[in-house]
C-alpha cells in the first residue's frame, strides 16, 4: 500500500484482536509486522501518522484486552494496566491515597480531553515535541536514521541539556513517566516469546548513535502493565513542579518529581528525585538521592543534590537558561516536600 496523491495519511491495515495471545501473533507473523503499531487511545500516533512521520503497515487495536485494570498488590505495592486511562488512573482512589505525586504529575499533563483517551502503555512510548522531528522538510536522525540533526545550531529552547549525543538533542515529553521513574516502576510487557520485566529507568534509552530507537521494548513485544512497589513513606513529602511556557496543555521546560521520607526528627530516611524536559528519557541520579539520605532539609542540601543531578549538563545555545532554572527548580521542589503543604504544584516560565 503505498501514498495516496496528495495530502493524508497512508492506509493502514486494521487488527483488533480479542486476546492477547491473538495481539501477539498479528506481531510475530507476516510482512506487517515488520512495521506494526498498536493503539489505544491514539493521541500522539495518529497525529504522526496524519504527519506521515510514522507510517505503519498495521495497526493492532488493543482495547479490547483485559488490560486496563488498575489494583494493589499483596506488598502494598499497585498495578496499572497498560490501556488504563491516564485520567482514571490520575483519579483513582488508590493513586490519589499512596501515589499523589503520580497523580500531580499526571494532571499536569496535556488537557482534560487528552488525559480521558490516552493510555498509560502509549504515555511511555510517546514519541519526542522537537519541532524538526514533526517536519518532514528537515533532517531527523530520529525520523530518518542518518539524515543528520536540524536541531544542532538551529532552536534548541526545548532540547536537552543532559545525555544528549551529536546525533540527536531531543527530550522525552511525557510527565508521567518523570514520576514513574522516581518511583522506581517496572514495566511488564510480552511477546510470542514470553513475558519480561523492565526496570524503568532501563526502559527509556539515551539517543547515542542510534537515537530512532526510544525505548528497550522490542517491536513485538506489548506492554502489559506498569507495576510500582510500595511508596506510602513518600506520600506526606511530595511535589510535583512543572516549569512551562504557559499554564494549559503545554509541554514542561524542565519539571521535577521529589519526595522525601522524613524521620521523626526531621532528618531525611530517603529521597526520590527526576527530572522532565531535559533529556531523552526521565533523568535520574541515585548519587544525588543519596546525598539527601541522613541530612536535614535545607536549602544548601537540596542545592548539592542539585548540583549533582544537573552534573554533566551542557547548553544547546538557546537553552542555556535551562541550567540554572532546573536547578532552582529541584531545589523548591524538595522544599516544597520538605514543608508537604502542596499536593501538585505548577508554575509558569
Amino acid at each position: 500500500m503505498g501514498p495516496r496523491d496528495g495530502a493524508g495519511m497512508i492506509p493502514a491495515a486494521y487488527h483488533r484482536p480479542e486476546s492477547i495471545p491473538q495481539a501477539l501473533q498479528v506481531l510475530a507473523a507476516g510482512e506487517s509486522a515488520r512495521n506494526a503499531r498498536f493503539i489505544a487511545g491514539g493521541t500522539n500516533l495518529l497525529d504522526l501518522m496524519k504527519l506521515q512521520v510514522t507510517t505503519p503497515a498495521a495497526l493492532v487495536d488493543i482495547n479490547r484486552l483485559p488490560l486496563d485494570a488498575i489494583e494493589q498488590r499483596d506488598d502494598g505495592g499497585l498495578r496499572l494496566g497498560a490501556t488504563a486511562r491516564n485520567a482514571d488512573t490520575a483519579w483513582h482512589p488508590l493513586v490519589e491515597r499512596d501515589y499523589p505525586l503520580l497523580s500531580a504529575a499526571m494532571l499536569a499533563a496535556a488537557s482534560p480531553q487528552i488525559r480521558n483517551m490516552a493510555s498509560n502503555g502509549g504515555n511511555l512510548l510517546q514519541r519526542t515535541r522537537c519541532t524538526y522531528f514533526y517536519d518532514r522538510a528537515t533532517p531527523c536522525n530520529k525520523r530518518e536514521p542518518g539524515s543528520g540533526c536540524s536541531a544542532i545550531g538551529g532552536l534548541t529552547r526545548h532540547h536537552a541539556i543532559l545525555g544528549a549525543s551529536e546525533h540527536c538533542i531531543a527530550t522525552h515529553p511525557s510527565d508521567m513517566c518523570v514520576a514513574l521513574a522516581a518511583l522506581d516502576a517496572t514495566v511488564h510487557v510480552a511477546s510470542v516469546r514470553g513475558e519480561r520485566s523492565i526496570p524503568f529507568l532501563d526502559f527509556h534509552r539515551l539517543p547515542g548513535d542510534i537515537p530512532h530507537i526510544d525505548s528497550t521494548l522490542e517491536a513485538d513485544e506489548l506492554i502489559l502493565r506498569i507495576e510500582l512497589p510500595p511508596a506510602t513513606q513518600y506520600a506526606a513529602h511530595r511535589a510535583y513542579l512543572k516549569i512551562r511556557e504557559r499554564l494549559s496543555y503545554a509541554f514542561a521546560l524542565v519539571s521535577v518529581a521529589a519526595a522525601l521520607d522524613l524521620d521523626e526528627d526531621g532528618s531525611i530516611r530517603s529521597a526520590r528525585l527526576a527530572l522532565g524536559g531535559v533529556a531523552h528519557k526521565p533523568w535520574r541520579s541515585l548519587e544525588a538521592e543519596s546525598l539527601l539520605a541522613g541530612a536535614k532539609p535545607s536549602p544548601a542540601t537540596f542545592a548539592l543534590a542539585a548540583d549533582r543531578l544537573l552534573k554533566g549538563a551542557v547548553s544547546q545555545g538557546q537553552n542555556a537558561f535551562k541550567i540554572p532554572l532546573a536547578h532552582r527548580a529541584i531545589v523548591r521542589a524538595l522544599e516544597t516536600a520538605a514543608k508537604g503543604t502542596v499536593i501538585n504544584q505548577e508554575d509558569a516560565a
